[in-house]
């Protein structure tokens, strides 16, 4: 009897201590955002990603060679990833203003609203490189150990890892914080390489920066399959033959082949037919 007195007061001491964190409800995800378009093909945590799919902390988006998704955050900045890429939303807080994005490979355009708060940041890491910002709009891209930025308005802060190297620079550099600003129509590139020889800063050529927005545009629609043209010569060929046949064919053929045909004499006239 008393060994069951026992036993059921060690029950209700381990009831009294775990059945408050099992009554605890499980926390919810913290929202992050919404994918507004997409191109297949694209997953969202390696599941088949859709159009109007709430994005959370931490969810991997990634897309194939023929892939792309723009996705809206909270906060009412945009993020367009290009094809073949990998970028994962780690942290995005509307109301502090605090956004962290990992780009482990690939690319993807920003459109980020203006920090106010104080202590207020939006940072992409790629793996040699933390790109920071105010309130911008602009392009990053990691590709063969190479992190590529370019600007195309306002400003971004962009600094090297311990171990990379800026191979191309149009910005300012600034050597106390080991960073890079750069502007509106500049460039940089950091890479584990050194320049090469006689290289010289320069502005971001135009086919450049063209080439970066159009690889990351995503349409609101998919596009439209279009019939193949091959179909198409080939009917128009054929009611072609079909009437020049019917305009030169059909009277021939009335005469009787033309010339070929044979002559029938009238016994009265002595003249053909």
């Amino acid at each position: 009897m008393n060994s069951f007195k026992h036993f059921t007061v060690v029950l209700l001491c381990v009831l009294l201590v775990y059945l408050p964190v099992m009554a605890e409800p499980q926390a919810a995800a913290q929202q992050a955002g919404q994918i507004s378009a997409l191109i297949p093909a694209a997953t969202r945590n390696s599941q088949v990603a859709t159009v109007k799919e709430e994005l959370d902390w931490n969810d991997l988006l990634k897309t194939e060679h023929t892939g792309r998704v723009r996705a809206g955050l909270t906060d009412g900045s945009i993020l367009s990833v290009g094809s073949d890429s990998e970028l994962r939303i780690v942290q995005h807080d509307a109301t502090s203003q605090q956004t962290s994005l990992e780009l482990n490979f690939g690319k993807v355009r920003n459109q980020v609203v203006k920090i106010t708060k104080p202590g207020g940041k939006f940072e992409v890491k790629t793996p040699n490189a933390v790109i920071g910002v105010i309130g911008t709009d602009f392009y990053a891209a990691f590709d063969q150990d190479k992190t590529t930025v370019i600007c195309y308005k306002g400003k971004v802060t962009v600094t090297p890892g311990a171990n990379a190297k800026v191979t191309r620079n149009s910005g300012q550099s600034d050597a106390a914080t080991n960073s890079i600003t750069v502007a509106a129509g500049q460039m940089v590139e950091i890479t584990n390489d050194f320049p090469p020889p006689g290289y010289k800063p320069s502005q971001t050529p135009a086919d450049t920066q063209q080439a970066s927005l159009l690889a990351t545009d995503v349409s609101d629609t998919l596009p439209t399959a279009h019939p193949s043209h091959l179909g198409r010569n080939i009917a128009i060929t054929t009611a072609v033959v079909v009437a020049t046949g019917l305009a030169i064919g059909l009277p021939l053929g009335l005469r009787g082949g033309g010339s070929s045909s044979a002559c029938v004499k009238n016994p009265a006239t002595g003249a053909c037919n």
